[in-house]
């Protein structure tokens, strides 16, 4: 658990990225509130759902994907947060 803390605490982005998914989300949307290219977005999702931390709702969508954080992806941001273990 503790690598995947260091993973998410190690980039501001990826801290970003990860709550901005705690609601269903898109890329594009994500990217646009946050202020941040959607193609580092795009990455930076990819990244997180390599770790398991975010999945896709809508895998079979080529267009319009949307992704939300996983229960150890929220976990995760709990810890960062000092509200877990």
């Amino acid at each position: 658990m503790y690598d995947l803390v260091s993973f998410v605490g190690r980039g501001g982005v990826r801290r970003r990225v990860i709550k901005g998914l705690i609601k269903p989300n898109s890329p594009t949307d994500l990217a646009k509130q946050l202020d941040i290219e959607r193609s580092t977005v795009s990455r930076v999702i990819l990244e997180l759902a390599e770790k398991g931390l975010v999945e896709c709702l809508t895998p079979d969508s080529r267009m319009g994907r949307y992704y939300r954080t996983t229960e150890i992806g929220r976990k995760v941001i709990d810890v960062i947060e000092g509200k877990g273990e």
